[in-house]
């Protein structure tokens, strides 16, 4: 099942999407999709919808250098173990809204990955019973300013900017995550071409490692990683990710913050 947020006629909420039916059909979910869904009644057109960022999550975690080839490109070494960081919520922006370029950076890079989205609450979860807590799969673009990143010596300034998590456009429920291409273009042309069955550290694995140190709550974020082809975004530009079973997140490129 595809669930997503929209601005509906009836206000904002969850909402099932069926691409496939007359006019791409999306219905109203009664409350939050965390758990068993259920249905309102209420369906509209997807052209008479917005679709919003597909879950309000309460962090986002990420995972660097979770691909060796990105790792080597990045001149650093494939971790041991997973290496998290994190992204404010303020980040996150919906499939179709710009992705603003700071005044204060130099250099944007793109960073096209599988994100997890999770759909209960998980501490210290071992890695065999770790997909019983994933909801389900969307994209994510871990947009970086990578000279801030430089210049600070940590991640949190440079990854945390507004509108520098892109996610959707939806949450594929139903997927088998192990092995997905991924592809990121920039104004139609190929920049990452890769497979999440390249994961240094699988999906399981980082939520166990997660997992011991927080809670994980449901609509929580989980950034896998990027691969190698990570590149400079300038304004004018789109930037679309693909991520096979889910569909195309779709973002342009703006100068400056509003």
């Amino acid at each position: 099942m595809k669930i997503g947020r929209a601005t509906t006629p009836a206000g904002t909420t969850f909402v099932g999407i069926d691409p496939q039916a007359r006019q791409h059909q999306v219905r109203e979910i009664a409350g939050t999709p965390f758990g068993e869904v259920s249905f309102t009644g209420n369906s509209w057109g997807l052209n008479d919808v917005e679709l919003l960022a597909p879950v309000t999550p309460s962090k986002v975690l990420c995972i660097g250098k979770n691909y060796a080839d990105h790792a080597a490109e990045m001149g650093a070494e494939a971790p041991a173990d997973p290496v998290i960081f994190m992204k404010p919520s303020t980040a996150v922006i919906a499939s179709g809204q710009p992705i603003m370029l700071p005044r204060s950076a130099t250099e944007v890079h793109y960073e096209g990955e599988l994100a997890v989205v999770i759909g209960a609450p998980a501490f210290q979860v071992p890695a065999e019973d770790a997909l019983k807590y994933v909801f389900g799969y969307t994209i994510g673009n871990d947009v970086v300013s990578r000279d801030q990143q430089r210049h600070d010596g940590q991640w949190t300034r440079g990854k945390g900017h507004d509108t520098f998590c892109p996610l959707g456009p939806w949450i594929e429920t139903d997927l088998d995550a192990s092995s997905l291409s991924i592809v990121t273009t920039v104004d139609g042309q190929v920049r990452q071409d890769s497979s999440t069955s390249l994961l240094l550290h699988t999906i399981p694995r980082i939520i166990e490692w997660i997992s011991e140190a927080m809670t994980l709550l449901p609509g929580d974020v989980i950034l896998t990683g990027t691969p190698k082809g990570v590149g400079e975004l300038s304004p004018g530009q789109r930037v679309q990710v693909t991520v096979e079973g889910i569909g195309t997140l779709d973002n342009p490129v703006v100068s400056g913050h509003r």
